[in-house]
């Protein structure tokens, strides 16, 4: 049988190796010795731990949280791009442009799955080029062509090919815009960012997995005498394991909750600023964006989910490093 050499443990090692076997207080004070984890519930290594965790929590709840306002955002603009298309009826020489928009607007009424087609009077069209061509415009002097809006009922009984051929063939000069390319550059956006924030996710997710590693080893190297002494009398590695998966599985929970609450509290603090400010240029804007900047129960619920997740990630890859760190003094 092959000789184990220790190295002399320091003072108090045994009265906590003591402690854990025996956690019943009247048994502890009966031998003298002072119950105590392996693992100290305070230390300056945890808290450090504690705080690093939470900020990785608070980064990947604010990413879930961007992520869902940009996914909610793209999803209303595309229903509402949908559900409205646009007829463009260009002057033509010898031609009444008034009365060919009159025809594409009856055409436009006419078909399946069509709420109404309305022609912007020369006012709305004013409004429309005033911040190019500013205020007090003269529309008869202009040659522009008369617009048409269409709302749609229901964008899937609409056969929008037949339409377009139909304004082709019936009323001079007028051509059919259905927002195609915008929806289809939106679709692209939105899953352009849903992948970006993955990938952030995944780094922050990689980042504390690292930092919980490096803890761990920590935490063991710092107690080395008391782990050591544990296993070769005979302690199994998943008692081991299990005092310091609890340690960092609370430690976990502690950070990623702190970090959670925090971009939480960000959240709402910015949607009911925003929502205050919603008369002004810089809220309207933002709004047509984001609109209420909220991200809703959906949001928070996901906010809480990534910090239980934390915290038994961190658990998980604590118990991992410990049997790692058993099996190599072996």
């Amino acid at each position: 049988m092959t000789d184990r050499t220790l190295s002399p443990p320091r003072p108090g090692i045994f009265s906590r190796i003591l402690g854990i076997f025996l956690p019943s207080r009247r048994r502890a004070r009966a031998a003298g010795a002072v119950s105590a984890p392996i693992v100290p519930a305070q230390s300056i290594a945890g808290r450090s731990l504690m705080i690093v965790i939470a900020i990785m929590s608070f980064l990947a709840c604010l990413t879930l949280g961007a992520v869902s306002l940009v996914r909610d955002a793209s999803l209303a603009w595309q229903d509402d791009i949908v559900r409205e298309v646009t007829i463009q009826v260009r002057p033509v020489d010898g031609v009444d442009t008034k009365a060919e928009a009159d025809k594409a607007s009856a055409i436009a009424a006419s078909m399946p799955g069509v709420a109404s087609a309305r022609a912007l009077e020369d006012w709305e069209n004013a409004k429309l080029l005033e911040p190019w061509l500013g205020s007090g415009l003269d529309m008869a002097d202009l040659p522009i062509p008369h617009l048409i809006v269409v709302e749609l009922s229901d964008p899937d009984a609409v056969d929008l090919v037949a339409l377009a051929a139909r304004l082709n063939t019936e009323v001079k000069g007028a051509s059919l815009d259905d927002h195609r390319s915008w929806t289809d550059r939106l679709k692209t956006m939105a899953n352009a960012t849903v992948i970006i924030g993955v990938s952030i996710l995944g780094l922050v997710f990689i980042a504390t997995v690292l930092s919980v590693i490096f803890a761990t080893r920590g935490a063991m190297a710092s107690n080395r005498d008391i782990v050591s002494v544990l296993h070769y009398v005979g302690a199994e590695a998943s008692f081991i394991a299990r005092e310091f998966q609890r340690h960092f599985l609370f430690l976990g929970l502690k950070g990623g909750l702190l970090g959670a609450s925090g971009a939480a509290a960000l959240f709402a603090v910015l949607s009911f600023f925003i929502g205050r400010s919603i008369a002004t240029p810089e809220g309207d804007q933002v709004s047509a964006l984001f609109g209420r900047f909220a991200i809703g129960p959906t949001g928070y619920l996901g906010a809480l989910v990534i910090a239980l997740l934390i915290g038994v990630m961190t658990a998980i890859t604590s118990r991992l490093t410990v049997y790692r760190h058993l099996a190599s003094i072996e």
